[in-house]
């Protein structure tokens, strides 16, 4: 284990850039390719020939063999990302893509049961239910690719959105329902305008959405970000982009820094990413696994923990946000003006800079951390649970409570408690008691927990057991005084874990699903704090150590998996998962097994408290 760990930990740190911090590497996406390349085409198709034909021939290799095409190159085929390259081959017209075609359209209709309009746009609206984030710009994509029959008829076919509500108060959203999640406001006002451009309704009606038009248009470019990308997100900043440059607002002041987004993230094979990058996301998962045991590592010295320390820092939101109206102290998932601040990277960030601070920075970090603890606070839904972005939307994706960011968020709220003032401290103990009784309540029977954030595409429905039960056993481990309280929920937890693992020493998403260095880094390392001492467990964590030196190749070798879940269930892998949650795994495992003494330092583990 020793030499695969110290491996391991010197390809993270090799991961880093030039500032110190990491910027990782997401995988590269057939639904981005499809939705850049039909923007491009609808903005102006002769200038951008060049990246049009690129993508085109991208998706035409990367097609799989069953004639459809999944998120990344090793995903499953979708309806969804195989009904936007068809579409986007529908618009492009090339001769030489009728294979493609063909093979697509096969698949299409094995899944639809035909490729009738009706038939399609009813298999999109099942997929995604009263959710319309997803479903309205892929009919949209299809309408304009021409698939959905005649364009009226094809535009009458795409659900309609109430772009007008972005002309009220964002405070007003959670009441007014909206039918989309609340970070996709852009995608709320221009496809709501470009459906209501292509079947416009009666009188009155007509006129209002038109004046309202007048004032949400310039909201729009209000909330664009400096670099032109939505989210910082191929697929979100296309779909704006198609959904302007269809409705006849190609000179939309949106469009052309959308493009030069669009320009500026395509890969050099002729392909676009899901996202630009996941830097803080990435940055806060590498501090906490290379600091894991130890605050002062030899291999990351005083002056590399500063740099990382300062950047985290510096991405703490510290002015209301102009999508969500959040509130400052949060964090996004990345360091560029497109993010979002939410429920994963904040307490990422927390409990990173726990592990970081020291005392020429403690006043700094104490500050940050109680403006984020604060924030995390007022993100808190009735329920108990930690929604992804707002506060009471509903039960959309990622505006619903879950798991796996209630977990991380009692972590984080857990390593700060001593540090708050006596006016700070008693709203986030409550929290803590609340996110554990919603914690307990949704506990699934045989003792897992199902987590909003990443999936498995070998799982019926698509979800990760193992990834939303490691995540609450990492937190429940950490918090010792609430021992009592949590000890029936961790012990299920514990031995739901031990039962679905294999006999290769791997686990899955669930049981008896293909096995990833991601999701057994994931399950070790949750299974060494919260049962170091339990000899009957320790078999299972050795079967599970020699599965990651075997399958990385002694800390050489790390093959992501898509178990990445974007919104609107979007696979995507990112290059520094399967290698941070190897080193943090390996970390804590070697000293549950007891290879080296545990220092007294470490900053989040209670350890025998949490079983007494």
């Amino acid at each position: 284990m020793t030499t695969t760990l110290s491996n391991a930990r010197r390809a993270l740190l090799a991961e880093r850039n030039a500032r110190g911090h990491w910027e990782g590497e997401l995988s590269t996406s057939a639904l981005s390719t499809a939705t850049a390349v039909s923007a491009l085409m609808l903005v102006d198709r002769e200038r951008h020939a060049k990246l049009i034909e690129g993508g085109l021939d991208w998706l035409t290799r990367n097609q799989n063999e069953d004639g459809g095409w999944g998120d990344t190159p090793i995903s499953f085929s979708n309806i969804s990302t195989t009904l936007l390259c068809w579409s986007a081959f529908g618009l492009a017209k090339r001769d030489d893509s009728e294979g493609a075609v063909a093979k697509a359209e096969a698949w299409i209709a094995g899944y639809v049961g035909s490729l009738e309009p009706s038939a399609i746009a009813q298999a999109v609206a099942a997929r995604y239910g009263k959710d319309r984030t997803f479903s309205v710009p892929i009919l949209m994509l299809c309408a304009l690719g021409g698939r959905l029959g005649p364009e009226r008829k094809a535009w009458k076919r795409v659900l309609p959105l109430p772009f007008e509500i972005a002309a009220f108060p964002r405070r007003w959203f959670g009441r007014l329902r909206m039918p989309v999640v609340s970070y996709a406001l852009p995608a709320l006002i221009a496809i709501g305008y470009a459906r209501f451009k292509h079947v416009q309704p009666m009188f009155p009606f007509s006129v209002i959405r038109r004046m309202a038009w007048k004032r949400v248009t310039g909201l729009l470019a209000e909330i664009q970000p400096s670099t032109g990308g939505f989210l910082e997100a191929t697929p979100l900043t296309s779909f704006v982009t198609m959904a302007l440059a269809s409705s006849g607002e190609v000179a939309h002041p949106v469009v052309p820094r959308a493009v030069a987004f669009l320009e500026g993230s395509v890969r050099q094979d002729g392909s676009w990413p899901i996202d630009t990058n996941l830097a803080t996301w990435g940055t806060t998962l590498a501090t906490k696994a290379l600091l894991a045991s130890s605050m002062t590592p030899e291999d990351l010295p005083a002056m590399d923990r500063d740099a990382i320390r300062e950047w985290l820092l510096g991405q703490q939101y510290r002015e209301t946000h102009p999508y969500t109206d959040s509130p400052p102290g949060g964090w996004a998932w990345t360091d560029l003006p497109g993010g979002v601040p939410d429920a994963d990277d904040t307490p990422g960030a927390l409990l990173a800079l726990h592990r970081l601070e020291d005392a020429d920075s403690r006043a700094a970090c104490r500050e940050a951390a109680a403006q984020g603890a604060r924030w995390l606070a007022g993100l808190q839904n009735r329920d108990g649970g930690i929604p992804t972005f707002c506060r009471g939307f509903g039960t959309l994706p990622f505006d619903r409570s879950s798991p796996d960011l209630t977990a991380h968020t009692l972590r984080a709220w857990h390593v700060w408690l001593p540090s708050l003032t006596v006016k700070e401290a008693p709203p986030v103990r409550q929290g803590i008691a609340r996110g554990l009784r919603y914690l307990r309540q949704c506990q699934d029977s045989d003792g897992a927990w199902t987590p909003l954030w990443f999936g498995n595409q070998h799982v019926v429905d698509e979800t990760n057991r193992t990834y939303g039960t490691a995540q609450v056993l990492v937190a429940l481990s950490a918090l010792g005084e609430y021992a009592n309280f949590a000890d029936a929920m961790w012990q299920g937890g514990l031995r739901w874990l031990l039962e679905i693992q294999q006999s290769s020493g791997g686990w899955g998403g669930d049981r008896e699903t293909p096995t990833s260095i991601e999701e057994t880094s994931l399950a070790l390392n949750a299974i060494s704090l919260l049962a170091k001492d339990d000899p009957a467990v320790r078999p299972a964590m050795e079967r599970a150590v020699a599965y990651l030196e075997k399958e990385t190749q002694q800390g050489r070798a790390f093959l992501p998996s898509p178990i990445g879940f974007y919104f609107a269930k979007l696979w995507y892998y990112e290059k520094l998962y399967p290698l941070v949650w190897t080193v943090e795994a390996l970390e804590n495992a070697q000293h549950a097994l007891g290879e080296v003494t545990a220092p007294q330092n470490r900053p989040d583990f209670i350890g025998e408290s949490a079983r007494s």
